[in-house]
């Protein structure tokens, strides 16, 4: 049987949507092919690559990448995970199915490093959750 395709959007590409390209591959990457894009892309923040470190999972060789670089591309299933990636979502994913749910920006918290590490674990934890749920459609 074949992976079923799988995108993840988030605005800046640097955190949701690449923490959760790393848990979805590690979790489920026997079923899905998983890739991540912004509508805005950025740089991967070390505080995502941190928290997914401490459950083992490496990705510090990941880059931000724009939504364009997927155009024409066919996916089973577009997942926004914040309301500004949903409401940007190109017209070009029209076949797929598009779920949402949205979590918080930890890249947006300022404060101490532990404040911003703490806030990374809460949606590191709160997107394996959905997306185990997501992975037994």
């Amino acid at each position: 049987m074949a992976k079923k395709r799988v995108l993840i959007l988030c605005t800046g590409n640097s955190a949701r949507s690449q923490m959760a390209e790393g848990l979805l591959r590690h979790d489920a990457g026997d079923r899905f092919e998983v890739e991540s894009a912004g509508t805005k892309p950025s740089s991967v923040r070390p505080e995502a690559i941190a928290a997914l470190r401490e459950l083992g999972i490496d990705i510090s060789g990941h880059r931000s990448k724009s939504v364009a670089e997927f155009e024409g591309q066919p996916f089973d299933y577009v997942i926004t995970v914040c309301d500004s990636a949903r409401e940007a979502c190109p017209v070009f994913f029209a076949a797929a199915t598009k779920l949402h749910h949205s979590f918080d920006d930890p890249a947006a918290l300022t404060g101490s490093e532990e404040e911003r590490l703490a806030l990374y674990r809460r949606v590191r934890d709160e997107l394996r959750s959905y997306l185990a749920e997501f992975a037994r459609r």
